[in-house]
């Protein structure tokens, strides 16, 4: 885990990714993260965008298309056969150049979501491997000015981009950095649950389950018995795609258990929050938050 991954304020898991986000996403080696890339690479099709994936150049195309096959479902096997969903690599896509320039890379991918809307698309996404780095021989310097730079191209919400770092291909310094220039930073695999606590508000992102019960359990305590929170709590769920019932559970004995002097609030989306109501959660500490989808 990376030092920043707590403290970055975007944080969330990839199934809340928007149309027009860019996300930094760090994985520990190429046969991780392949949830999150068949997760983003299914939702974009569902919605009808077009969709380049762009591997890790180390990796046999044939063996990334059979590892995004083997999601259940047909979805991911049409995308391909049809077109929808294409394999690339950044060599071939800033041809005739051979040598990697952010205004050729950006060019081309302004070509791309041009084309992808004549076609009919809803859009374009795009998960890119920075194993490109190596394989081009980029600077460093280059590439990161690119991607602190690169936020015309998500103006229109047109164009949504993941771009996965391998932790041991970069140093620690440029991953931190890079976590921090994107405004998203997706948690590095489905079934996770990250907190982040700013003075009396808990920030939960991910899914609250049997698996991360304990870890739900332990901040929730934590949080209560924070200084920061000796006037009040508030408990953000917006992050949280999936709310398990004994989890739910959980959370509305603390709410129950709580002094007039001291209240815990929630602040959810409304599925998270018809689950509470469900369960007898007290609708009056309850905040429903209006989130943007795709």
């Amino acid at each position: 885990m990376l030092a920043s991954d707590p403290e970055h304020p975007g944080t969330l898991p990839v199934q809340q990714m928007r149309a027009g986000d860019h996300a930094f996403l760090c994985y520990d080696d190429h046969l991780q993260g392949w949830d999150v890339l068949s997760a983003f690479v299914w939702t974009g099709l569902a919605r009808g965008e077009k969709v380049i994936v762009f591997p890790d150049p180390r990796l046999n195309p044939g063996d990334v298309l059979r590892r995004l096959k083997d999601v259940p479902g047909v979805l991911l096997a049409q995308g391909y056969d049809s077109g929808r969903l294409e394999l690339n690599s950044m060599r071939q896509l800033i041809l005739p150049d051979r040598t990697f320039t952010a205004a050729q890379q950006w060019r081309r991918i302004v070509e791309e979501i041009e084309s992808a809307r004549a076609r009919g698309f809803t859009g374009l996404r795009t998960y890119i491997d920075m194993g490109w780095v190596a394989d081009l021989e980029a600077d460093l310097n280059v590439m990161m000015a690119r991607e602190r730079q690169a936020g015309h191209l998500f103006t229109t919400g047109l164009y949504s981009e993941i771009c996965a770092y391998e932790r041991d291909r970069f140093p620690q310094q440029v991953l931190e950095a890079m976590c921090q220039a994107h405004p998203q930073n997706l948690l590095p695999a489905l079934g996770q649950l990250r907190a982040r606590q700013t003075d009396d508000t808990l920030r939960l992102a991910g899914e609250v389950d049997l698996a991360t019960r304990e870890q739900f359990t332990h901040v929730l305590a934590e949080a209560a018995r924070s200084p920061a929170t000796r006037t009040g709590l508030t408990i953000d769920l917006c992050g949280v795609v999936f709310l398990g019932v004994e989890c739910a559970r959980e959370l509305i004995r603390m709410m129950d258990c709580t002094s007039a002097h001291r209240p815990v609030r929630v602040r959810c989306t409304d599925s998270v929050a018809l689950v509470l109501r469900r369960l007898g959660a007290d609708p009056a500490v309850i905040d429903v938050a209006q989130v943007k989808g795709s």
